[in-house]
């Protein structure tokens, strides 16, 4: 067996990007904490994986949107200094578009998606800082970019995402954290099964897309777009992204809106 790279725990790996994560890194020499709704499924891929890369391999069956699940698997999270890598790669889609009052289905969704990541984030940021080493590698998508009216809620959570992990950058670099945000496309899982609406053309195998994540991880992207042809397009975006801070929070209004000067008495 080589030596092992640390643990990494994986959530929503009983299927799709999760399960590929899962054996792409056992590959690398990770052990595993396998976190899913699943207990099937993740027991037949921790057999599985353990037999084909020697790897330890250990399962925490787990509802992200259960209060209580949450907190067992924060509680592994932080007191295993075992683990090295956090993949948040649990998330859901649903609600459709906000005008069809779909307020429970948005609200599990973003509670998995916004809540949970977040939560597991921060306790990992805490031990891994602590410890001045480690990565965490979050989930989003490349709806962070888009306007969806079918799926704003989705569409936002990700964006979120995006912003939590540039933020996490600044915060955990400097203690030898690495942090990287995931912005895949339309990709090959159940999670778009069914779908005839969208072209063939659109959609990348899941095994790809995990594995050219992993390869912008190994260059040291913070942002890794799996699709993206021209990366200047978003060195483009990020740098105007920065350029508006300093115009974001003044004392005045802008001239356009014609308020002019206030005059002080």
């Amino acid at each position: 067996m080589a030596t092992s790279l640390g643990t990494a725990l994986i959530t929503g790996a009983s299927s799709g990007i999760g399960e590929i994560y899962a054996d792409r890194l056992a590959r690398r020499g990770y052990d595993l904490i396998l976190v899913g709704r699943s207990a099937e499924k993740l027991s037949t891929l921790a057999a599985t994986l353990a037999q084909r890369t020697g790897r330890h391999v250990e399962r925490i069956v787990a509802d992200l949107g259960s209060a209580a699940d949450l907190v067992r698997v924060e509680q592994r999270l932080g007191a295993d200094p075992a683990i090295t890598l956090l993949v948040n790669s649990a998330g859901l889609i649903g609600g459709g578009p906000l005008s069809a009052g779909n307020v429970e289905a948005v609200s599990q969704m973003l509670a998995v998606n916004i809540t949970a990541l977040t939560r597991l984030t921060t306790v990992a940021a805490k031990a891994f800082g602590d410890r001045g080493t480690g990565a965490i590698v979050n989930l989003a998508s490349a709806m962070a970019f888009i306007d969806a009216p079918p799926a704003a809620a989705y569409a936002a959570s990700k964006a979120y995402v995006l912003n939590l992990t540039l933020s996490l950058d600044l915060d955990l670099k400097p203690k030898g954290v690495r942090v990287q945000a995931v912005l895949p496309g339309y990709t090959r899982t159940a999670m778009i099964a069914g779908r005839s609406d969208i072209p063939d053309s659109y959609v990348m195998g899941v095994e790809d897309m995990v594995d050219a994540a992993l390869a912008g991880f190994d260059q040291g992207e913070l942002v890794t777009i799996p699709s993206l042809r021209d990366p200047e397009l978003y060195e483009a975006y990020a740098s105007a992204r920065v350029a508006l801070r300093s115009q974001l929070s003044l004392d005045e209004p802008a001239p356009r809106y014609g308020v002019g000067e206030r005059k002080v008495a």
